[in-house]
């Protein structure tokens, strides 16, 4: 049982009704961080409207899921690792062993995510103060000084989730049942 309200279509503020009815309709149900976020119509917004621009970077979809359920399994959040590994799995046809070595925070098989796996773990754990190696090693993997900002915004999207469904204890959606971390 969630510790914070969830909000549902009628009950949400005015100004997060119309987000609520749209994340609604294109995922064809309600997910219970939208409806935590939704006790703060500018928490929602910020959540969305981030995604959008976390969406818009140089980094692959499948990049961008890495960032997400590495910074889940890295904060505890049991739902966005369920969210995003069905993206990973659905959307973008990750394999069954990289999505369970994402949630289990297991070194990635290929060379390239793994790196970009290691330097989101050290960003989160070392607050960003990552040691000249670690940003070399993601250099090195052939990853920029616009990609390793475009890493904080991920994790600074991720924090906001995270943390939000970390305070509140939201249950996994059914309909993310089948993608929980086992």
């Amino acid at each position: 049982m969630s510790r914070l309200t969830l909000q549902t279509l009628t009950s949400a503020d005015p100004a997060a009704q119309p987000r609520l009815e749209a994340a609604e309709k294109a995922s064809g149900f309600l997910p219970n961080l939208l409806r935590v976020l939704a006790n703060s119509p500018q928490a929602l917004q910020t959540y969305q409207e981030v995604g959008k621009i976390n969406a818009a970077t140089s980094l692959s979809p499948t990049e961008i899921e890495v960032i997400q359920i590495t910074a889940a399994a890295a904060n505890g959040c049991d739902f966005c690792i369920a969210g995003h590994s069905k993206i990973a799995t659905l959307k973008l046809k990750l394999d069954a062993a990289t999505v369970a070595d994402l949630q289990h925070q297991r070194p990635l098989a290929d060379a390239k995510l793994r790196a970009l796996q290691t330097f989101t773990t050290a960003v989160i754990a070392q607050r960003g103060k990552v040691s000249d190696g670690e940003l070399a090693a993601f250099r090195a993997a052939g990853y920029d000084d616009r990609q390793a900002l475009e890493v904080i915004l991920g994790v600074a999207l991720a924090t906001l989730c995270n943390y939000a469904n970390n305070l509140a204890g939201v249950e996994i959606n059914p309909e993310l049942q089948d993608y929980a971390r086992r």
